[in-house]
């Protein structure tokens, strides 16, 4: 029996007979929460979950991810003929790993290494793992130096905007580090120099700087925090260096703002992070660390086995994984160059910055950014509007969009917004469609005038 049903055998005609959904095979609900006695016929499992799917947003009008939701049918294909490709075993996959080398050489070049060897560096999961390699190392380093001059090294602190992606807090929290925020004030969203130093001292393992902050999309300015290092560190004897939170960026500036100075052109740039998956166009998720040189990357941290064959030095905090994202990467470089990223990239702008300038020109709602760092920006709602942001994401919504509406971290927690992610994918004809149905929007709560608007626990976003 399976679920009520009886098995049909082979020979018995009904068995021939494939319902649509599954029809006899589902008459009664699977189990949710544990696993069923009984398997159900391929087509008939992959028909349930399916539809239950269905119920997901469309990623193609979701510009609350950074993620990547579209690639050509090529990138796709190389990706599913390398799925069982596990990126760990160097010994058995060695191309694979060859092609590894190749992108963190390119990314290394990229962002200007000063090195003439092999970029030191490797693809993660994502921007998260890549970050916490990178923070790893800085506090490896720093309590080096203090071991060496006789210090103690039982207080390290971190320095970064309040504004950083929650990877940061977990870093600190699991590797035991003073996370030293510089809070948001007024109508800055974002590190400075100034501030940053202000909580800067000798236990400080390094500053990390974001280069396209998730929740504006504005770059913080990397060469001026450098410079104020540089300053405070021949003052003091210090050597505290930075750390470039590129997850966004890494993919957009160099194309973009080529003469912007930021990466390892900075001497005081030990470690640049980036998500592959994000602005690198791969599907989620390959995130990719590179250090200045060798001498950045603690040989502590580096760990060896043989018993897939060989020695495979491995440095990042997974293990296994499939290789498929970083062929697709590779993938992206060989076909796209310098100039396919640009064009992509400039395209992605120039319809954020259409679609912004048209958001502010529809009445109810001021920008916070534009789009003009990485094609991502922020608005919220004026003293016109008789809504909320969170009234105007679920209205949307109706339509399909997931726009996300969110306050700002503390001390301007008062500031709630919504923000557009605009990638490839997303054209000029959908921003235009999108303002179109936030004209819908506006149209909708000044016909009722009565209308309280929703707070940030009343809205849609998902709660568990």
């Amino acid at each position: 029996m399976l679920h009520g049903q009886k098995n049909l055998h082979p020979s018995d005609p009904e068995s021939f007979i494939t319902p649509a959904y599954g029809g006899r095979f589902t008459q009664e609900p699977v189990p949710k929460y544990e696993m069923p006695g009984a398997g159900l016929p391929p087509k008939v499992a992959y028909n349930l979950i399916r539809d239950e799917l269905i119920l997901d947003g469309n990623s193609r009008l979701n510009l609350a991810t950074f993620v990547t939701t579209w690639m050509e049918d090529e990138a796709r294909q190389l990706m599913s003929e390398t799925f069982d490709k596990n990126m760990i075993d160097k010994d058995e996959y060695p191309q694979t790993a060859e092609i590894e080398l190749r992108c963190t050489n390119m990314l290394s070049k990229l962002w200007n290494s000063p090195s003439k060897e092999n970029a030191v560096g490797c693809s993660t999961i994502g921007s998260s793992e890549a970050a916490m390699l990178g923070g790893m190392a800085l506090k490896w380093n720093w309590r080096k130096r203090r071991e060496a001059a006789g210090k103690p090294a039982d207080k390290p602190n971190m320095v970064m905007g309040i504004n950083v992606q929650v990877c940061w807090e977990k870093f600190c929290r699991y590797w035991e580090i003073e996370p030293r925020f510089v809070p948001m004030e007024g109508d800055r969203y974002c590190l400075t120099a100034e501030e940053a130093l202000k909580l800067v001292d000798e236990n400080t393992i390094g500053v990390v700087v974001i280069m396209g902050s998730t929740f504006d999309g504005r770059y913080e300015n990397v060469k001026e925090v450098n410079d104020a290092l540089v300053k405070l560190n021949t003052e003091t004897g210090w050597e505290v260096p930075i750390h470039v939170d590129a997850a966004s960026g890494g993919f957009v500036a160099p194309f973009l703002q080529p003469d912007l100075e930021w990466d390892f052109r900075l001497p005081l740039v030990k470690s640049i992070n980036t998500s592959g998956h994000k602005f690198g166009l791969v599907y989620p998720g390959v995130g990719w660390i590179i250090w200045r040189e060798k001498a950045e990357l603690p040989e502590e941290l580096i760990f060896h086995c043989n018993y897939l064959g060989g020695d495979l030095p491995n440095f990042a905090l997974n293990f296994s994984r499939p290789g498929n994202q970083v062929v697709a990467q590779y993938y992206n470089f060989l076909r796209l160059g310098h100039e396919g990223y640009r064009e992509i990239h400039q395209t992605s702008q120039d319809v954020a910055l259409h679609l912004s300038a048209g958001i502010a020109k529809l009445g109810p709602f001021d920008l916070i950014s534009d789009g003009s760092d990485i094609p991502v920006f922020a608005f919220t709602t004026n003293e016109t509007a008789n809504f909320s942001v969170f009234d105007i994401s679920n209205k949307v919504r109706e339509r399909g969009w997931l726009v996300p509406a969110y306050t700002f971290p503390k001390n301007r927690d008062d500031l709630a917004v919504l923000r557009c992610v605009c990638k490839e994918g997303f054209t000029r004809d959908m921003a235009e469609m999108l303002l179109a149905d936030l004209q819908h929007a506006i149209d909708y709560f000044a016909a009722h005038p009565r209308h309280t608007p929703q707070t940030e626990a009343e809205g849609s976003g998902f709660h568990h």
